[in-house]
């Protein structure tokens, strides 16, 4: 059996007026600079953070949260009507049974979408953002450049996108690569780009394996579509919680209140691209799933360019970001450039006054 949690590394619980969430903390040392919190993406936890916090700076507390129905958080409904809310809620009730104020705050791919939610809701509680190959600030699929919807019940997004025997293989307990849909597979083809030349692979497979499934938790549920490819979002599960008719954080410009935020992606990102091979729109562009209507009705969305926008209107409005691309990346810069991502995070950390 993997052990998943690596020397340096305390966990326990939390319990909140709505759930009971695993924390991960790697203390500071003397008098602490801050506190960073972490939250990580789907299909992971926050086992993902680890090294990470171990490297962060002696005089950061690092803490790290498993969002419900990941790690060893508890398993609950999520609410995707709401968007993120739910998962960004949770986070907020953890830092208030913390009786943390102001932190700052990390988040990966999905979790970067909690942490712009968070941030949306609660700007006051949050000191700097580092957002890490981040959901656009429009959802996942289903939007052209200006967040607009290409179809009314955003067809094509949501739980009915999810491959159906890698949710299987999940809720099986598989840690095998015999297939393309394994869990294991999954993490070297499309999480990182060079996975032969990492770490702790069993770990992060272990992490992959905590995912909750069904209908209220991973993918969700799904909705008949008229639109191409026939199915829309549902109200229930993770993947709906990104849908663009339920998740839109760019109002985020308009905060009076905006904290620094980093921005962490590799060039080489599967997952959150302009070209993304999760977007059934691209599948469809390259003949993978037929029937597709064409560009000028179901084109990819453009992930990076959207954020990109969000970003720099963003700055416009009194705000300040920075970019760092991470060459030949794939989704998880902080595994892949470990070092040069930790350096990347204290020097924004430390710029915060």
């Amino acid at each position: 059996m993997t052990d998943t949690i690596l020397a340096g590394i305390h966990t326990h619980d939390v319990t909140t007026d709505r759930l009971r969430a695993r924390v991960l903390e790697r203390p500071a040392v003397g008098t602490a600079a801050g506190t960073v919190v972490f939250v990580h993406g789907n299909v992971s936890s926050s086992l993902f953070y680890q090294p990470t916090m171990l490297a962060l700076p002696a005089q950061w507390r690092a803490l790290a949260i498993d969002l419900r129905g990941f790690g060893e958080s508890e398993t609950l409904p999520v609410d995707a009507s709401r968007g993120l809310s739910d998962f960004s809620d949770d986070v907020l009730s953890v830092l208030d049974a913390l009786t943390l104020d102001a932190v700052h705050l990390v988040g990966w791919s999905m979790g970067a979408g909690v942490v712009m939610q968070l941030l949306l809701d609660a700007p006051k509680r949050v000191l700097s953002v580092t957002l890490e190959s981040p959901v656009s600030p429009y959802g996942f699929g289903g939007t052209a450049r200006d967040g607009s919807l290409l179809t009314a019940d955003a067809a094509g997004t949501g739980g009915g996108g999810a491959n159906p025997d890698f949710v299987a293989r999940l809720l099986a307990g598989d840690t095998s690569a015999d297939e393309a849909t394994s869990p294991r597979s999954v993490y070297r083809s499309a999480y990182v780009a060079a996975a032969d030349s990492l770490d702790h692979e069993d770990l992060w497979v272990a992490s992959m394996l905590t995912t909750a499934t069904g209908v209220d938790n991973y993918p969700g549920d799904s909705s008949a579509s008229e639109n191409w490819p026939g199915f829309a979002p549902g109200s229930r599960g993770v993947l709906n919680t990104m849908a663009p008719t339920h998740f839109n954080v760019s109002g985020i410009v308009d905060l009076e209140h905006k904290p620094p935020v980093l921005w962490v992606r590799g060039s080489a990102d599967a997952i959150v691209s302009d070209a993304s091979f999760f977007d059934l729109n691209m599948l469809g562009q390259v003949g993978v799933i037929p029937g597709w209507p064409g560009a000028d009705v179901a084109p990819p969305q453009p992930m990076v360019s959207q954020t990109r926008d969000v970003l720099e209107a963003y700055a416009s409005k009194g705000g300040a970001f920075s970019e760092v691309v991470f060459e030949g990346n794939g989704h998880a810069p902080h595994l892949e450039s470990h070092d040069e991502f930790v350096t990347a995070l204290a020097k924004h950390l430390g710029s915060v006054s």
